[in-house]
């Protein structure tokens, strides 16, 4: 498998930044799916006011900068300099906001302060082995607590760790990273076998338009 970081570096290439404002005229906001203006936001984390949470997988840091923005001590962790970098430049003044580089396994390992929710927006939980994940994030949240994370829902009948390509230059390879993918039912019976409790997974259905992929959501307690 590709280096992690030099992949996360070449998809941090490709995409392009936030917009500096949404369809409502906001400077900050949540976003859990791979369209503009769409689905549910912060809510989701039911955060207490100031609450500590964990965005793994941060990238260019917009979520995270926008649960600092409502007053939550927001931490995101990301293992690629370029995205924090781009993260920083834009949002490395505002308070309550913290931006790491590290491995989320290890960061969790590591940080024993514990979080009032744990997210991921196609991003860690995505990309990671969720027999190593999963424990590790229910060990570091608070009573209470959420896990929520988003991703593409799975290719019918590709299940499992699969093979995810991030294309580099015409006459180059693309980069190979794993990620895991299962239905709604499984990311259910995963989660409770790894201790959550009040359990939900769906497919938020693409806004009208010629897309048609949705985004599966799936929340947790602890």
């Amino acid at each position: 498998m590709t280096d992690t970081a030099v992949a996360w570096d070449t998809y941090a290439r490709q995409r392009p930044e936030r917009r500096r404002t949404n369809a409502r005229g906001e400077t900050t906001w949540f976003n859990w799916t791979q369209y503009e203006d769409h689905g549910p936001g912060a809510e989701l984390l039911e955060l207490p006011g100031g609450g500590r949470v964990l965005d793994l997988g941060c990238g260019k840091g917009g979520n995270a900068a926008h649960l600092a923005a409502l007053g939550m001590r927001a931490v995101g962790v990301d293992v690629s300099p370029r995205q924090l970098a781009a993260a920083r430049e834009r949002w490395g003044q505002m308070s309550g906001l913290e931006l790491l580089r590290a491995e989320a396994i290890r960061f969790l390992q590591e940080d024993l302060d514990g979080f009032d929710a744990v997210y991921s927006v196609y991003g860690v939980a995505w990309f990671t082995d969720p027999a190593l994940l999963l424990p590790a994030i229910r060990e570091r949240l608070r009573p209470g607590g959420r896990f929520v994370f988003s991703q593409r829902p799975p290719v019918e009948g590709c299940y499992g760790c699969q093979a995810s390509y991030i294309p580099r230059g015409s006459d180059e390879d693309p980069l190979v990273v794993k990620r895991w993918d299962y239905q709604p039912e499984v990311w259910k019976q995963l989660l409770h076998r790894y201790g959550y409790t009040d359990v939900r997974a769906q497919v938020l259905a693409a806004p009208p338009g010629p897309r048609t992929v949705g985004t599966l959501i799936v929340q947790a307690g602890t």
